[in-house]
């Protein structure tokens, strides 16, 4: 449909077609109440010499239409309940994934990519400078290895599971609720302060998509924009070392 996005993810599909569906179902829902306003308005609407009849309930018709829209409410759960087991409930083993640490701050993106160990080293809020913006402890062997990316800037290559490690950690604003959203692949999590949230995905075409915090966060919400550049395999292999070696 042309209001929508394009669908680059795996599971995207999955998603819009749940849209579609609960779009439909209000659809119609929106059309009988709407339907029934009108003919109420013209049939009972001021007319000379009548007086109006007070109704006080009819408790048949109450609970006819709160048994439908239970139903219908209680049958959408159902319905979604596997996407969303399969999208939130679960993630891809980390030993088969891309993993990516992405931390939010007011107001940008930062992102990290552990090295050949595949573990991430230590961050401690009191570390944090204009220098070292994550807190990274430099003195922890397990983050040695670690390739911090440029500000606002995510790669990943292209159908693959990418398993992102997301955060939220400000230094000032500890109570600061960011969300990554990317709408081309149909993901959007709140990065929590003190939580770490996994989030996965499996971009099927490349190019490059804006990463929008999708929660008010303050005066600079707007600019706190990142770029995800989804590319081959060898094109992120070599973005890799590129920014490795210029740490």
């Amino acid at each position: 449909m042309p209001w929508l996005p394009p669908n680059v993810s795996t599971f995207g599909s999955d998603i819009d077609s749940l849209f579609y569906l609960v779009l439909f179902a209000t659809g119609i829902a929106f059309v009988l109440t709407e339907a029934a306003l009108i003919i109420f308005l013209v049939r009972y609407r001021h007319r000379e010499g009548r007086q109006a009849t007070f109704i006080h309930s009819n408790r048949r018709l109450e609970i006819g239409w709160t048994v439908v829209a239970g139903v219908s409410f209680f049958s959408l759960a159902l319905i979604q309940q596997g996407t969303w087991s399969f999208i939130k409930g679960s993630s891809p083993p980390e030993d088969q994934s891309v993993l990516v640490e992405v931390t939010s701050r007011q107001f940008e993106w930062h992102v990290r990519y552990p090295g050949p160990d595949r573990q991430f080293g230590r961050v401690d809020s009191a570390r944090i400078s204009s220098n070292n913006p994550l807190g990274v402890d430099a003195a922890d062997p397990a983050g040695q290895d670690d390739i911090i990316a440029p500000v606002n800037s995510l790669h990943v290559p292209v159908n693959q599971n990418i398993l992102i490690l997301l955060r939220s950690r400000d230094q000032a604003f500890k109570e600061v609720i960011h969300s990554f959203f990317v709408p081309q692949l149909r993901l959007k999590q709140d990065a929590l302060p003190g939580q770490t949230t996994k989030v996965w995905f499996n971009a099927t075409q490349t190019g490059s998509y804006e990463i929008a915090c999708a929660e008010l966060c303050g005066l600079g919400h707007y600019r706190m924009r990142a770029a995800l550049t989804v590319e081959t395999r060898e094109q992120f292999e070599a973005w890799l070392q590129k920014v490795k070696a210029g740490q």
